[in-house]
């Protein structure tokens, strides 16, 4: 029997660009499903959520997971990259699934791609084929599953929504979704699905998103519009608009444990699909209360305890780089903040860069060793040219643009990780290894 490294290993072998291989389209992915018996009608057996968007997906997956599981559901989610352990991808009532229900998993995925004509799927499709065992062997009361990339072809999107929820359409991808947001908007609304609520917590959505949705007739609610929040520092209000167009609030909650000024968009959207779907999953106040409030999420904006104040935060595109620079205003006095950025080479570098500008002190800009992973000198010019401030030094690792970071900060000092998944996850191993 294979261990879970191995089940990895092969599920890169299938596709020439290993775990970083892309290739949009769900005729493949239909194909094994098929073969597996993963037909609506018979293991499709709860309300699914999907949820796709350029930012805020899985903070938008936790609240979901978190408040249904507070409620006393029997939940599943499926998110995606991970930090440092496959297993957080696939998580049953808020706990990663261990090494032995992925495998089990992972070989009756193989079985039917096999039996299916061998069909070549890639390390996320193969993914989100296990993970839909995983939740049906659970026999799970709600399944979340979060869009790896776009929405309209991605592989979760071979699934039924019973609610699909697009939280922003920003520039990011665009190799694959298109040059604008435009192009953009219409591949997310690919989750959207005829007579369905569809959820959109972008307050300037595309035309292209909301054309799609009426071509479909889609239930679709828009923030601002139909939904949406006011409050303050210390507590705020979600309201929604009924069929008849009254308003009905929820008021007196505390802001969400997640910070940013995003995060009360995306747990409104969270509760519009929560209201949508009162009938069959209804949920009280205390939970939705506790899911805002202890909801932890590693890697975003995440503060680590001591001094100097280190922050990770996977930030890639400067939509959340944005944020990112806006939580730091929020932080209070620093007197030096020291940036350790690494970032994949197809990600719009500069755009993502510049909301820092003129808040970094020293610049840390390291290599990714990993397919489409950016040099540290490209890092670094961009830095330059761009006169974004601060000094700059190159590095061939995460790992080591952090001791060099931790080396030079004063204990009044801010740390910043940032740019990637990749890049948080390699320094939250460097502090678990070396407090």
């Amino acid at each position: 029997m294979k261990s879970l490294d191995q089940w990895l290993a092969h599920l890169e072998s299938l596709h020439p660009k290993g775990q970083a291989g892309i290739e949009l389209g769900l005729e493949r992915v239909a194909r094994v499903k098929a073969e597996l018996g993963q037909q609506r009608g018979q293991t499709q057996h709860c309300p699914v959520i999907i949820v796709g968007g350029t930012n805020g997906k899985g903070s938008t997956c936790a609240y979901l997971e978190h408040i249904l599981s507070f409620a006393g559901y029997r939940t599943g989610c499926y998110a995606s990259p991970h930090l440092l352990a496959y297993n957080e991808r696939v998580r049953l009532d808020r706990q990663p699934v261990d090494d032995e229900c992925l495998c089990a998993a992972f070989a009756r995925v193989e079985a039917a791609r096999v039996a299916a004509g061998n069909v070549a799927l890639t390390y996320f499709e193969f993914g989100t084929l296990a993970a839909w065992e995983v939740f049906a062997e659970a026999d799970v009361e709600v399944a979340i599953l979060e869009v790896g990339l776009g929405g309209r072809l991605d592989a979760v999107n071979v699934y039924e929504p019973d609610v699909a929820i697009v939280t922003g359409v920003a520039l990011d991808h665009m190799d694959w979704l298109g040059a604008d947001r435009e192009a953009i908007g219409r591949e997310k609304a690919g989750i959207f699905r005829a007579g369905k609520p569809a959820i959109c917590a972008d307050a300037a959505p595309p035309q292209t998103l909301l054309d799609h949705a009426a071509g479909i007739g889609a239930d679709l609610q828009l923030i601002g519009r139909d939904f949406g929040y006011f409050g303050d520092k210390t507590q705020w209000t979600f309201w929604r608009k009924n069929g008849e167009g009254a308003v009905t609030r929820r008021g007196g909650l505390a802001n969400p444990g997640l910070r940013g000024g995003a995060q009360l968009g995306n747990a409104s959207a969270a509760l519009v699909a929560l209201e949508a779907l009162k009938p069959r999953l209804p949920v009280d106040m205390q939970s939705i209360r506790r899911g805002l409030i202890e909801l932890e999420l590693p890697g975003r904006f995440q503060q680590v305890p001591g001094r100097p104040a280190i922050v990770l935060d996977v930030a890639h595109n400067p939509q959340a780089v944005a944020t990112l620079a806006s939580n730091l205003g929020d932080m209070g006095f620093h007197e030096k903040t020291h940036a350790v950025v690494g970032m994949l080479a197809d990600k719009d570098i500069a755009g993502a860069l510049k909301p820092l500008a003129g808040k970094v002190s020293h610049w840390y800009a390291a290599s990714l060793d990993v397919p489409r992973g950016a040099a540290g000198d490209v890092l670094a010019e961009v830095v330059a040219s761009g006169a974004l401030g601060g000094e700059v030094s190159t590095y061939p690792s995460p790992e080591v643009a952090f001791a060099a970071a931790r080396k030079a900060a004063g204990e009044n000092d801010r740390i910043l990780v940032f740019g990637s998944f990749y890049t948080v996850a390699a320094v939250m191993r460097a502090l678990k290894e070396r407090p």
